[in-house]
C-alpha cells in the first residue's frame, strides 16, 4: 500500500489492525476463548481491506465520493458477520461520513447510511440514537421511489425501522414506568405504521 502511495489506506488498514489485537488482549484478560486468528494470519480480509481502501482512497482524490461509499460500504458487507461486525460498523460511519459530501443522488446514499446507523445503534441497544438516524432515513426517503438491491422500497424499510425502535423504546419506557412517553412514542410508532401500510 505505501509502494504504492496509498497513505491513508495504510494508516486505517494499521489502526485497524491495532484494534483487532486489542481486543484480542482484552478477550485474553477475560479469560475468553478469543477464537479469531490475528488479521496478518488471515490473507483473505486483507486483500479485501487493499482492494477496497486502495479504490476508495483513489476515488477520494478525484472527488468521487459515491465511488468512495460504494467501496466502503463493500468492505462493511464483506466484514457482516458476528465475529466482525465492530469492522463493519467503522465501515458504516466511515460511509455515514462520505455520504454528506455526496450531491448528484438526491440524498439516497445519505438515506442508506442513516439505515446503517441506524441499525448500528439499534444493535447497540442505544434506542435514541437508532431512533434519530431512522427519523432521518424515514424523512429522506418520504416521496421517493428508492429501492434497495432487493428492490424493497426504502421508504417502507425506513417506516418499519422505525415501528421497530419506538416499539422497542415503548417497551423499556414501561419498564421504567414512564407511562407518558410510552404512550406518545406508541402513537408515533402507529402513526408511522399506518403511512406504511397506505404504501
Amino acid at each position: 500500500m505505501l509502494r504504492d502511495g496509498f497513505h491513508k489506506s495504510f494508516t486505517e488498514l494499521f489502526s485497524l489492525m491495532e484494534q483487532w489485537d486489542k481486543l484480542r488482549e482484552a478477550a485474553q484478560a477475560r479469560s475468553l476463548f478469543w477464537l479469531q486468528r490475528p488479521l496478518e494470519d488471515q490473507p483473505d480480509k486483507l486483500d479485501n481491506f487493499y482492494h477496497y481502501l486502495t479504490k476508495a482512497e483513489a476515488a477520494e482524490r478525484k472527488g468521487y465520493y459515491e465511488e468512495v461509499y460504494n467501496n466502503l460500504y463493500a468492505l462493511a458487507c464483506y466484514f457482516d458477520n458476528s465475529e466482525d461486525k465492530w469492522v463493519r460498523n467503522h465501515f458504516y460511519e466511515r460511509c455515514f461520513k462520505i455520504a454528506q459530501l455526496i450531491k448528484v443522488d438526491g440524498g439516497k446514499k445519505e438515506a442508506e447510511a442513516e439505515a446503517h446507523m441506524g441499525l448500528l445503534y439499534e444493535e447497540e441497544g442505544e434506542l435514541l440514537k437508532a431512533a434519530e438516524h431512522y427519523e432521518a432515513f424515514h424523512e429522506l426517503t418520504q416521496g421517493r421511489l428508492w429501492k434497495d438491491a432487493t428492490g424493497q422500497f426504502l421508504n417502507l424499510i425506513a417506516c418499519e425501522s422505525l415501528v421497530r425502535t419506538y416499539r422497542l423504546l415503548s417497551d423499556r419506557m414501561l419498564q421504567n414506568r414512564d407511562y407518558k412517553q410510552a404512550i406518545k412514542i406508541l402513537i408515533k410508532a402507529s402513526e408511522i405504521a399506518r403511512e406504511a401500510k397506505e404504501r
